[in-house]
């Protein structure tokens, strides 16, 4: 709860606006863990309730917009704060694309490492602007920032085409099937994250694992540096924050493109 408290400043641009989804621990991180998406009966001060329309046939989404959402959430064993890829004002239309990289069993960090950074160069050859966090867990996640302009199918075909490309460039360290036996000594670049109604875990959320690691967001020059996907956690992130000069996403959001002309060049790969 101390932790949302001190990190709401920077966490709430990465909450407000989105379909939210939270992982609840009554029991902690040990214990059984219960994912809520709807309102249900659980009411929690400051968290709003969204059109029913989004999702029909369902009670309301949530949103956590205000500091007092977020700590009263977390007083409620809210432990993990995870968002859709899109906002509520253009909920058809995904803003931004998730590549979370999943590495299997036998994989070493520093494959790790070099498989982002191979990810990377393949979206910057599609003139695709990236951004880079931490998951707080295993692995990696690499956000590409759109223009609401594609529709979630769009969005899908085309994450699943450029992993698709990459495990089979790069075989001995990338697989596009999903499952613990596909990806033994490879990396699984998550496209499905980009479906309708997915959802992953937020900058700055914490994550229920053993040390509380932390999403945190990075610039690409510290990925060779980078030690875990959980160097940062509910003990020395705000640390990290208060000595950081420069927001490593300050570009995020005047990032402007969208898959089109990305989509071309894919093609002609």
């Amino acid at each position: 709860m101390r932790y949302y408290e001190s990190i709401a400043d920077y966490m709430l641009p990465h909450l407000k606006g989105r379909p939210t989804s939270l992982v609840r621990g009554p029991s902690g991180i040990g214990g059984q863990l219960f994912f809520q998406k709807h309102v249900d009966t659980l009411r929690i001060p400051g968290i709003n309730e969204l059109d029913p329309s989004f999702l029909p046939g369902h009670p309301p989404m949530l949103e956590v917009a205000t500091a007092t959402a977020l700590v009263q959430a977390a007083q409620l064993n809210v432990i993990e704060f995870h968002t859709w890829n899109a906002t509520v004002k253009s909920i058809e239309n995904p803003d931004r694309i998730l590549f979370d990289l999943d590495p299997g069993e036998g994989v070493v960090w520093q494959q790790v490492v070099e498989g982002t950074m191979l990810t990377k160069a393949f979206l910057d050859e599609l003139k695709l602007k990236s951004f880079l966090k931490t998951s707080g867990g295993k692995g990696l996640h690499v956000v590409v920032p759109l223009s609401p302009v594609a529709n979630w199918d769009e969005v899908k075909d085309f994450s699943e085409a450029i992993v698709v490309h990459l495990a089979r460039t790069v075989p001995q360290r990338f697989v596009a099937k999903s499952g613990p036996r596909n990806r033994v000594g490879k990396i699984f670049i998550d496209y499905l994250r980009n479906s309708r109604g997915a959802t992953t875990a937020a900058a700055f959320s914490a994550r229920a694992r053993p040390g509380l690691g932390v999403s945190m967001p990075l610039s690409w020059d510290e990925l060779e540096d980078l030690k875990s996907a959980s160097q940062w956690n509910i003990t020395n992130a705000l640390s990290r924050l208060k000595k950081q000069r420069v927001d490593p996403w300050q570009d995020y959001k005047r990032t402007r493109q969208t898959i089109k002309r990305a989509a071309q060049i894919l093609s002609a790969a």
